[in-house]
């Protein structure tokens, strides 16, 4: 089943990711399991510029689901161009969205996907309003 991704959604961040010899499986493209480390990379990236990194002892965002479809094999050498966007914002949560591409072929999606994440009290172990700064980041 493909997952769509929405029409509204708000470009907030993109980062280039290299595709490393390593990312490769014995069928010689990039394993499935990369591309999910290629959107963790772009979120993370993001989160931190952002000023909302995880702190254990506080609160910090969490996921709570991702997805991707796998559109085009990523091979090796190359670059991944990592597109993020954010989607529906609620109390405690947003979505974000993935669109990775090659460098050297922009306007080609060779995968999609998103998460969903969750703002966390880590030491309640519930969730909590998203902070104020990291909402107007998303609007």
């Amino acid at each position: 089943m493909k997952l769509e991704l929405p029409a509204k959604k708000t470009l907030i961040h993109t980062v280039t990711v290299p595709i490393r010899w390593g990312d490769m499986d014995a069928m010689g493209h990039v394993n499935n399991t990369l591309y999910f480390r290629y959107m963790e990379i772009a979120r993370l990236q993001w989160m931190f510029e952002s000023g909302v990194p995880a702190n254990p002892q506080g609160e910090g965002p969490v996921i709570a689901n991702a997805f991707c479809n796998f559109i085009r094999q990523l091979e090796f050498p190359g670059e991944v161009l990592v597109r993020t966007y954010a989607g529906a914002v609620g109390r405690s949560s947003f979505d974000t969205y993935h669109e990775l591409c090659r460098t050297d072929d922009p306007d080609m999606v060779y995968a999609n996907g998103g998460a969903t994440v969750v703002w966390v009290d880590f030491p309640a172990q519930k969730s909590a309003p998203l902070p104020v700064h990291l909402r107007d980041r998303l609007a």
